[in-house]
This record gives structure tokens, C-alpha cells and sequence, in this order.
């Protein structure tokens, strides 16, 4: 068991929560397009 390659030997150092990790990403996502469709609207409201 002195092998390098067994995945048993290597410890997690930095434990992640998969499920919070992609919740944060479709909301930070989310929140990029929402921004940027306010800044259309606003824009295009402001040029008529």
C-alpha cells in the first residue's frame, strides 16, 4: 500500500460541498444576467 496511485491514501485536504459550490455558480450566474438585462432595459428606455 506504499503506491502513490491508490486513492485511498490521499487525504481530502480541503473538503467541498459539490451541491453549494453549484447552487453559488448558477446564482452568481443568475445575478450577471440579471444585471446586465437591467442595464439593456435602462439603456434602451433612456434612448427613446
Amino acid at each position: 500500500m506504499n503506491d502513490p496511485k491508490h486513492p485511498e491514501l490521499h487525504v481530502n485536504e480541503e473538503p467541498s460541498n459539490d451541491f453549494i459550490d453549484t447552487a453559488l455558480g448558477f446564482g452568481v450566474f443568475f445575478g450577471v444576467l440579471l444585471l446586465i438585462a437591467v442595464a439593456a432595459t435602462v439603456i434602451s428606455l433612456m434612448i427613446k
